[in-house]
């Protein structure tokens, strides 16, 4: 006898039917706008949305007082860095990741990697955010915490040829895009993660071009985040890190360049040429001292940017709202004009344009045909009166304690604030005594 989710022996598709609620809509500009309405999720997809829908669904979420958005999106993130939080703050990134990070990290095991990435997780999901981007190592354990904890996620191995075996790198990234791209649901992609130009040469790099051709998937890497750096690729080739992915054939592909701080003005009108996806991370590189990237001027030339918070060992925390409210704020204060990077691209940077960084072409937006990633905010909250402008309130008022419910994949991972599929208290415990063993002489 077929249980009550089933029919003929199939498992009967979930429906969740969300009333009242004040809805995110992008038009054909994508420019912004809210409407009262309701949402009707069947299985992983959006089936419908409108007015006083007339179905019946197996979860009814009253909407009232609350604010559906698509899935916010972290574009760029070493989710098992959270491992590090609070460990070597207040240092300049080569100091930081040569005498620092680099020997920490050399100590790692698979399992601590996939109790660090439990512990982003959770806190990603507690933000509301659905989907992230992620470059790291003993990434099979990042992809099975990914597995159970129901996010969506673009993992990387992440590839550094100037230490090691560099072939035998690729052959473990290459084995990773061919087991786990497409997993999870299809919650899982994979792309390659060649790590920087300063760690992978341009033979390397061609190498990886070839296999990301081969398995047709894209390129995640680090590009032009500091001075330094810009100095040491020009030093060594005579030109920018920008034109060396260019000469290589990096940027042939889709690609999710992170950082892009030190920028020319020819070096923005190759990523533009090109189509690359720029990760802006303010936070972390403000707090490494790296730069401000030119975001505006990015926009201006139509380049695509999403957002990003690195790791939770250089910004310290992976909460994007943040990140939202100081990519608005920073462009404004730094170039004295408050109309730079507006409420709304700021908030199209930490949704839609990060799905699109991923690859991802099917999520961004709450309309039919679109897979059901849905963030509801409570704003029954003093901070988020009066009513005036919902995108203003949810870039330059609203923040991570505001989210009530997460759906991915049309499936409920967070409700009422709880995080329904981690084990939040054994997180914590796991991550404490491992950290303690890693950071210790």
């Amino acid at each position: 006898m077929a249980g009550k989710n089933e029919i003929g022996g199939r498992k009967r598709k979930m429906s969740i039917l969300i009333k009242n609620v004040s809805i995110l809509f992008f038009d054909s500009e994508e420019e912004l706008s809210f409407s009262e309405g309701d949402v009707f999720v069947k299985g992983d997809i959006i089936e419908s949305v409108g007015k006083k829908l007339d179905v019946e669904a197996d979860v009814v979420i009253d909407g009232r007082d609350k604010v559906a958005l698509p899935g916010f999106v972290n574009a760029h993130t070493h989710a098992a860095m959270a491992l590090f939080r609070g460990y070597a703050d207040d240092l300049p990134l080569d100091i930081w990741l040569n005498e620092k990070i680099w020997p920490v990290e050399a100590k790692l095991t698979p399992e601590d990697v996939y109790w660090g990435v439990k512990l982003a997780l959770l806190e990603m999901i507690k933000g509301g955010i659905t989907a992230y981007g992620d470059m790291y190592f003993f990434m099979d354990e990042e992809a099975e915490a990914v597995t159970e904890a129901g996010i969506r996620a673009s993992l990387s191995v992440g590839l550094i040829a100037v230490a090691g075996d560099p072939s035998q790198k690729l052959r473990e990234a290459e084995h990773f895009v061919s087991r786990w791209n497409g997993e999870a649901e299809g919650r899982i992609t994979a792309m390659f993660g060649p790590h920087a130009p300063y760690t992978c040469p341009p033979g390397f790099l061609k190498e990886v071009v070839s296999a990301a051709k081969q398995y047709g998937v894209g390129i995640h890497t680090h590009l032009a985040e500091t001075k330094k750096e810009v100095e040491d690729i020009y030093k060594l080739y005579g030109k920018s890190p920008v034109e060396v992915y260019e000469e290589a054939g990096v940027l042939d592909l889709h690609v999710l360049a992170a950082h892009c701080v030190h920028m020319t003005s020819r070096d923005m009108e190759i990523l533009k040429n090109h189509g690359v996806f720029v990760v802006h991370n303010p936070q972390s590189n403000l707090k490494l001292g790296s730069g401000i990237a030119p975001v505006p001027e990015m926009l201006k030339k139509g380049i695509p940017v999403a957002l990003g918070t690195d790791g939770a060992a250089s910004n310290n925390n992976l909460d994007i709202f943040e990140e939202m409210r100081t990519a608005a704020l920073l462009h404004k204060g730094v170039n004295l004009n408050p109309t730079l990077v507006t409420a709304s691209e700021a908030l199209k940077m930490a949704t839609i344009w990060g799905a699109e960084a991923l690859g991802l072409k099917n999520v961004g937006k709450i309309e039919p045909g679109k897979k059901a990633d849905i963030v509801l905010l409570d704003f029954n909250s003093p901070h988020l009166q009066p009513k005036i402008d919902h995108v203003a309130h949810i870039v330059y008022s609203a923040g991570s304690a505001d989210v009530d419910t997460v759906i991915v994949d049309g499936k409920i991972i967070m409700k009422n604030g709880k995080v329904l599929t981690l084990d939040e208290e054994k997180i914590y415990q796991e991550v404490q005594k491992r950290t303690q063993r890693l950071i210790s002489n």
